[in-house]
């Protein structure tokens, strides 16, 4: 959605407002009210706004500054050298246009990485005096932080005094001897400082819930609150019980190093664990090789991650590429696809189930959660809306947790505009405009026309089906799954549907989901016939279908056909112009071609046959087998030198072509009168 200076200028007063909202929640109150996903998309998205705009940005933009004020109850620590943030990538073309930029600084340089995992946790600073432990701190807004030296004392695999290396040991993982008398000078006599961060492993976390969950204690959110509410207890018993780890991942020391790859060697020979699954990466195409892999594999690591940093590895290239607004320009934290994002609610549309229960669905602004783009959520029934406050319009924070269809888990009312609609019931069925009725000590509404899911079952399996559209894999198995999962509710739906609907669907993996949606894409421009056909018009088969797609030659000029002009086609009789009338002129019908048209559906236009076709005019009628030709393939011979095919012999039938054991038809083309041919003739006339 395009916006206007000034609407942008408003969403992003109102986004600022809401991102600091949160991050105090986080930063300052030690609470979280929504994850770390939709915060990164709300910020995402004004970034987005001032990249735009570039004119609006104000220097109090979250996107401006590291964080929030440390709290009180904790001891102020002014860190050595800021702990910045870093900037996020969210996709391929994010990561090479980062390359790309800084490329342009370092010019004369072919840049490699270092990638490391993401670790879901808390960055932590530690100071170590003459080898022996004793600041602790939290990131805090970046400059000061929070002394936490007691908690982090608890964690084991923090050492409370630094290993000394050998000489040798130094040598061998780089450094000259200068280096190492040096290293060795500061360890026990100076001052060494390494970042990492404080997580808790799933396996803890599973553990203490179920503990906390038999004391009838409240239970922790995710591991990363349980990480952050650990380290920020005042009883560091608390602390202790939590079991927490902590992997490091910088040296502030300036030692000698040329490539930071080479510090993890240093850190642990100081006694601290690294993360082994950390990998040298030649070029950009091997740190998304990287990015992917492990966002597959993630779920097989014992702690969580949510993404990949990925840092510039030769390290004197760090101050000629420098620091720019909140983050260094030389590393960039490459995120995994998120499970939780933000967006707008576009309308909810209301799908009939088996038994007749009207289930909502939202339509949203598309946005990719979970590695795949969606366009729906469920809703449940009306009483989810009202206990979510939900309106359409609203900025919503919808939720994909592994392969399930997404669902709307929170609204984001500061962000209104005033222009949000209320979400009510409808009072007719939207299928089959029955009346709709509340369903007695229960919370769902019921349409009370009986045969309502099966009929519109059927008019969506006809659309697909090979006489109509013929659209490969969209059988009635699936269209049945479709409807029950509140994607699909008429034709139109099918062209709406994205890749990230159909994949938490049973029966659908990646590439079948990627075949539907092809299949679908690929039957969006279809032949006259074969649309007018699939409309399901009452009394209309497939030889009709074509009678009408001949004479007129466009959908516009059938939808304005008269009743008169109908009557006189061959084969039609006044029931069957009257269906066709009438369905042009119902506005359930009309709606449904406009949002068809819109979803980028449309016909391709009969050529009218020529004068001098042989059979122009004239209405065929075919009767017994033919020995030369099908019966499909004589049809559309027939066609081709422009006729028109007819089922039964009538006054308006000009020509009876007769094969094998010809049945009534023959005796009645002779009582009428009717020019009549056998196959050999018929084969003269086409050739």
């Amino acid at each position: 959605m395009i916006l206007s200076k000034e609407e942008a200028k408003k969403r992003m007063e109102k986004l600022r407002s809401e991102i600091n909202h949160h991050r105090y929640l986080y930063h300052v109150l030690d609470r979280q009210k929504i994850s770390d996903a939709a915060l990164d998309s709300l910020k995402n998205e004004l970034y987005k706004l001032e990249m735009e705009y570039p004119e609006l940005i104000v220097p109090d933009s979250p996107t401006q500054r590291v964080g929030g004020k440390p709290l009180d109850k904790f001891t102020k620590v002014k860190h050595s050298q800021p702990m910045t943030s870093l900037f996020d990538a969210f996709s391929q073309q994010d990561i090479k246009d980062w390359e790309t930029r800084i490329s342009k600084l370092v010019p004369d340089e072919r840049l490699d990485y270092y990638c490391e995992l993401k670790l879901d946790g808390l960055a932590m600073a530690l100071k170590y005096k003459q080898g022996v432990f004793t600041v602790g701190a939290t990131r805090g807004d970046g400059k000061i932080g929070e002394d936490v030296t007691q908690n982090l004392k608890t964690i084991e695999s923090i050492p409370l005094q630094l290993r000394v290396p050998g000489e040798a040991e130094l040598l061998k993982i780089g450094l000259n001897e200068k280096q190492a008398k040096e290293t060795v000078r500061a360890i026990n006599q100076g001052e060494v400082e390494v970042r990492g961060e404080a997580i808790m492993t799933k396996k803890v976390f599973i553990e203490l819930n179920k503990k906390y969950e038999r004391e009838g204690r409240a239970l922790l959110a995710n591991t990363r609150n349980g990480a952050a509410g650990s380290i920020r207890q005042l009883d560091s018993k608390i602390t202790a019980e939590r079991k927490l780890d902590f992997y490091a991942y910088a040296l502030v020391n300036e030692l000698g190093f040329i490539k930071h790859s080479d510090t993890f060697s240093l850190l642990q020979l100081l006694g601290f664990k690294i993360l082994h699954h950390n990998k040298y990466c030649r070029n950009i195409g091997t740190v998304i090789d990287f990015h992917d892999s492990w966002e597959k594999n993630r779920g097989k690591l014992p702690f969580e991650v949510d993404g990949v940093v990925v840092k510039v590895n030769k390290l004197d290239l760090w101050p000629k590429l420098g620091v720019v607004g909140k983050g260094p320009r030389y590393m960039m934290a490459y995120k995994f696809a998120a499970e939780q994002v933000t967006t707008k609610i576009k309308n909810v549309v209301w799908q009939v189930g088996r038994t007749g229960i009207l289930t909502p669905t939202a339509v949203l602004e598309a946005v990719q959660v979970g590695g795949v783009i969606v366009s729906h959520a469920t809703l449940h029934n009306m009483d989810e809306i009202e206990r979510l406050g939900l309106k359409i319009g609203d900025t919503i924070i919808i939720e994909r947790a592994g392969d399930v269809i997404p669902k709307v888990v929170q609204v984001l009312p500061n962000l209104r505009s005033g222009q949000e609609k209320e979400i009510k019931a409808p009072k007719k069925c939207p299928m089959c405009d029955s009346e709709v009725v509340k369903v007695s000590g229960e919370v769902a509404y019921r349409c009370s026309n009986t045969n309502c899911y099966a009929i519109n079952l059927r008019r969506l399996t006809h659309w697909a089906s090979k006489g109509a559209i013929d659209i490969d894999g969209l059988g009635p198995k699936i269209i049945e799954q479709l409807i029950k999962e509140g994607l699909v509710s008429d034709i139109s739906d099918f062209y709406n549907l994205k890749e990230g609907d159909l994949k938490p669907l049973e029966r659908f993996a990646d590439k079948s989901a990627s075949n539907l949606i092809a299949a679908i894409n690929n039957k969006k421009e279809i032949e006259l016939a074969k649309f007018i056909y699939g409309l399901g018009i009452r009394h209309i088969g497939e030889e009709t279908a074509i009678v009408l797609a001949n004479h007129f030659g466009s959908l516009e000029k059938v939808a304005e056909a008269g009743l008169e002009e109908l009557d006189s086609l061959p084969d039609f009789g006044g029931v069957m112009a009257r269906s066709v009338y009438e369905w042009f002129r119902d506005k359930h019908n009309l709606n449904l071609l406009i949002r068809l048209k819109n979803s980028g559906v449309k016909t391709k236009e009969v050529k009218q046959a020529k004068k001098d076709l042989i059979f122009k005019g004239k209405s065929v009628v075919l009767t017994g087998s033919l020995n030369s030709l099908t019966r499909d393939e004589a049809k559309a011979k027939i066609r081709e030198l422009g006729g028109d095919i007819s089922s039964a012999v009538s006054k308006k039938t000009g020509l009876l072509v007769v094969g094998n054991e010809p049945g009534s038809k023959y005796d009645k083309a002779e009582e009428l009168g009717i020019k009549i041919i056998n196959e050999e003739e018929f084969l003269r006339m086409i050739k």
